[in-house]
């Protein structure tokens, strides 16, 4: 009998793509043993400020993210594919992330478990998404803690109904259906705002306390100062 393969899917605007993104992939990939991970980044996120990097560009940064994420998981001793997913930059209208997660069951079929990795912030906002109520039709969620978010959800809310019917605490749960569950990771603990990051960037990326080195992988940083990205904030 074939073991269904494992797939990690990361998404997000990724203006820039930075190092809390792929330490989440790393942690996941670990945890799940994923037999792949793929980056998407959106091509019209509809919930973002209209001031964002073209799709174009952010595509270029998030090629260059996947480099040093694959570098970070090879220290681990880890190899598996990553890939950057056009599926959303090729797409007309909206970015909604249930018309992506259709596309990818339909595409990688009913078997594979596909597992859609996001921080705390993004599940307590879940609510507010397209259709948002069918997702785990078609993936699991992976969430990882953001330390300035605790999960405080109405336990009566719609919502708050949702993550506990789904909710689990054990890994190993994802591995039984292809879809249907909501992982909420306790080990994890990183955040950094792409918000701040463009901010350092726009004033020289002068920060004492945080050096941009330590926020940003070499290869984006790289790419951000060969484009002259960010020299104005947002």
């Amino acid at each position: 009998m074939t073991t269904p393969e494992k797939i990690g899917i990361l998404g997000g605007t990724f203006d820039p793509p930075h190092w809390a993104h792929l330490r989440v992939a790393a942690h996941f990939a670990r945890l799940f043993q994923l037999d792949r991970l793929l980056l998407i980044p959106s091509g019209n996120p509809w919930q973002k400020s209209a001031f964002i990097t073209p799709p174009e560009t952010r595509y270029q940064l998030t090629q260059a993210a996947a480099i040093a994420l694959n570098r970070l998981l090879g220290d681990e001793g880890i190899q598996i594919p990553i890939e950057v997913d056009r599926i959303e930059l090729d797409r007309q209208g909206p970015s909604y992330t249930i018309d992506t997660a259709i596309a990818l069951r339909q595409r990688y079929g009913k078997a594979t478990h596909l597992i859609w990795l996001m921080g705390a912030d993004s599940l307590m906002q879940i609510d507010t998404w397209q259709d948002w109520q069918h997702l785990l039709k078609e993936i699991h969620l992976a969430v990882a803690r953001r330390p300035e978010f605790a999960l405080t959800i109405d336990p009566q809310s719609e919502l708050g109904r949702f993550i506990q019917t789904h909710q689990t605490g054990d890994a190993k749960q994802l591995d039984r259906s292809p879809c249907g569950l909501i992982y909420l990771d306790q080990k994890l603990d990183m955040y950094l705002s792409s918000i701040a990051i463009r901010k350092q960037l726009a004033t020289g990326g002068i920060n004492p306390n945080t050096p941009l080195a330590e926020q940003i992988p070499s290869e984006v940083l790289d790419l951000v100062e060969k484009l002259g990205l960010y020299s104005q904030s947002r």
